[in-house]
């Protein structure tokens, strides 16, 4: 229904209001039946729209606005700036066809922002707080990264500044920018670690590019972006992959962006954890039965900047039941446990990667039983590290690893 006959029409607008709107988007705007969006959003057209309408339900739901459909009449929807960028407009079109739908952007506030500073929005991460936690940003603090956050509320730079300083980036400053593109558009500076205003407007963006401290340049806290994360950045209990092998490990899963991995056997959380640091779309699973490891990988998996790893309190292959089918399985404890390799093969997408650490000899025995079922590669992975001993220096071996990895046909 290109060419003008998509029933609903999306249109960004800015804090301008209707003022700024083009022509193409007034006119959707008469000619509709219906027009949906927030109250601000609402407030801002002219008596001369005659459409009904409809403010959001709350607890927001865009479900209301499908069901008129049917009638095939006319409808709009007002977003801000882009409806596309962490907009209603994406929400939309995982419900409608293409041909459904057209979208009218207006500038998006990072856009906007962007300009304000000379940024390229290309070498930028945007992040959106809104109605996601504030340790997710945690992820995009290391030196000379720019950031914009688009803010849940008036009180997000506060937050911001407050976790920056806490990360070692003090000395970093922020611009807030209140009401973007409007009247009362407004630009708030000021260093992290000095962070003088406790609440802003409401609609605001947060713009900082993180420089460390001092006296924290080599801090731990400023973590690589490749996989093998310090075996530090971890609360454990001397349950985890560590990090050399860790970074063996998932370049053998190979993560890629919205990619599903199970972490059997979580532990501290690290494989999964790192798993998804690999790219913002990809998902994790940590099944772990032991309740203090549980709360270990709660901690980690927000101080390392992933909080939207699932936990799954259990023990395979029982727990195992009903979740989501996973692109890559990591197998970190428990190959000896009846039905565990078997259960994960089976639930494996076609494609998909199976890695399994082992070592113990038992534990390498069913990895070599598995592997004359099944196919796949088995390595052993042996690392020595250097000690002292007395005046002089030694290797100190750690306990050699077999890893296992196989792609299911």
């Amino acid at each position: 229904m290109q060419g003008g006959r998509a029933w609903l029409t999306v249109i960004g607008i800015g804090e301008d209001g209707y003022a700024g709107l083009g022509r193409e988007a007034r006119r959707a705007l008469l000619t509709a039946a219906v027009v949906t969006g927030g109250a601000r959003h609402l407030a801002m057209l002219p008596e001369r729209v005659r459409a009904r309408r409809a403010p959001w339900p709350q607890p927001f739901s865009v479900e209301p606005l499908l069901a008129l459909r049917e009638t095939r009449e006319p409808m709009c929807v007002l977003a801000s700036g882009d409806p596309m960028l962490y907009g209603v407009g994406a929400t939309l079109g995982r419900h409608l066809a293409p041909d459904e739908m057209r979208v009218l952007p207006a500038p998006s506030s990072l856009s906007l922002a962007a300009a304000r500073l000379g940024w390229a929005l290309q070498d930028v991460a945007a992040v959106s707080l809104v109605g996601r936690p504030l340790d997710g940003l945690r992820r995009q603090l290391y030196p000379r990264s720019r950031v914009l956050a688009l803010s849940a509320d008036g009180r997000t730079p506060k937050a911001i500044a407050a976790l920056l300083a806490q990360q070692g980036f003090g000395a970093t400053r922020l611009v807030v920018f209140e009401h973007l593109g409007g009247a009362l558009e407004r630009r708030i500076d000021g260093r992290a670690d000095a962070w003088h205003a406790d609440e802003v407007a409401a609609l605001n963006l947060v713009a900082f590019e993180c420089v460390a401290d001092a006296n924290d340049a080599a801090s731990p806290r400023a973590w690589t972006l490749t996989p093998g994360l310090p075996d530090d950045a971890y609360q454990h209990d001397g349950q985890i992959t560590k990090r050399d092998v860790r970074a063996l490990t998932l370049a053998r899963l190979a993560p890629t962006p919205g990619a599903l991995l199970w972490d059997v056997g979580g532990g501290s959380g690290s494989i999964g954890i790192e798993w998804m640091r690999a790219h913002a779309a990809c998902r994790a699973i940590a099944i772990e039965s032991n309740a203090e490891r549980q709360r270990f990988i709660e901690h980690n998996r927000c101080a390392l900047g992933v909080p939207a790893l699932q936990l799954v309190a259990g023990r395979a292959p029982d727990a195992l039941a009903g979740l989501a089918t996973p692109d890559a399985v990591f197998i970190g404890g428990g190959v000896t446990v009846p039905g565990v390799l078997e259960t994960c093969w089976e639930r494996l997408a076609s494609g998909g990667r199976l890695v399994a650490n082992a070592v113990t000899v038992q534990s390498e025995a069913a990895l070599v039983t598995w592997r004359a079922q099944h196919g796949g590669t088995l390595t052993r992975i042996g690392i020595g590290e250097a000690e002292p001993l007395g005046r002089f220096d030694t290797w100190r071996q750690a306990l050699p690893v077999t890893l296992y990895e196989a792609i299911k046909p």
